[in-house]
């Protein structure tokens, strides 16, 4: 198996890096590509950069040029769900785009026109052995809906109007809807796996650099072990 890794910042990707061996770089476009293994199986990675486009970018660069079985989309995310808190996991059941509306001409909110579909349905596989190991390792994890958008989250009101509208939604972030649409596009399976940085509230930008890099650090340590797990 070959596992596509992505994170948006160097936060997110930077043990992941450390962890490879028999690395090589190579730069397509702006985006730099780590190959190598992670504990025997063969893996690449790259740091997309922050919001959708950059990430629907990388991710169908890695498909084309590297041709991943697996993609997982790794970092930290808002709480949408009262039930976590700053480094809780939340796994995609699901992801989608709360800011893809074309409701005045009739459609529902989050529909991409053309395919349409709302939710892009994550890889069942993928979904319950993270869960199995994140319940063993961490204790808490939240499988549901990942909600991305152009923006970041730091009001109630903005998040009460996300859940009003996907009551599924757990955690919402800027990349991981994209990623799910770009995987589809190109038949390929993904998973998204992020740790819980901020309540995606009036708080937020005080949470959010206070617990960064812990919670990249549970989300790694989690993508790790199942990587791990892939060479058992």
């Amino acid at each position: 198996m070959k596992i596509g890794l992505i994170g948006a910042m160097e936060v997110e990707v930077t043990s992941l890096a450390s962890s490879m061996k028999n690395r090589r770089d190579e730069c397509v476009g702006e985006f730099q590509f780590m190959c190598g293994e992670i504990e025997g199986v063969e893996c690449v990675l790259v740091r997309s950069g922050i919001g959708k486009v950059a990430a629907a970018v990388a991710t169908q660069t890695m498909i084309l040029k590297y041709t991943p079985d697996l993609i997982i989309n790794t970092g930290v995310a808002g709480a949408l769900s009262p039930l976590l808190v700053p480094g809780d996991i939340v796994i995609s059941e699901n992801a989608l785009q709360y800011d893809m509306d074309t409701s005045p001409l009739g459609d529902p909110v989050g529909l991409i026109s053309g395919i349409n579909k709302i939710y892009f349905e994550a890889d069942k596989t993928a979904v319950d052995t993270l869960v199995k190991i994140a319940e063993e390792q961490i204790g808490k994890v939240l499988v549901g809906t990942i909600c991305s958008g152009d923006r970041f989250v730091a009001s109630k009101e903005e998040k009460d109007r996300i859940l009003s509208l996907f009551s599924s939604g757990v955690a919402c972030e800027m990349e991981g809807g994209a990623i799910a649409h770009t995987a589809y596009l190109s038949r390929t399976p993904f998973v998204i796996v992020r740790a819980i940085s901020d309540s995606a509230d009036g708080s937020s930008h005080m949470d959010y650099p206070t617990f960064l890099k812990k919670a990249a650090k549970t989300s790694f340590e989690l993508v790790y072990s199942f990587i791990k797990s892939q060479n058992m």
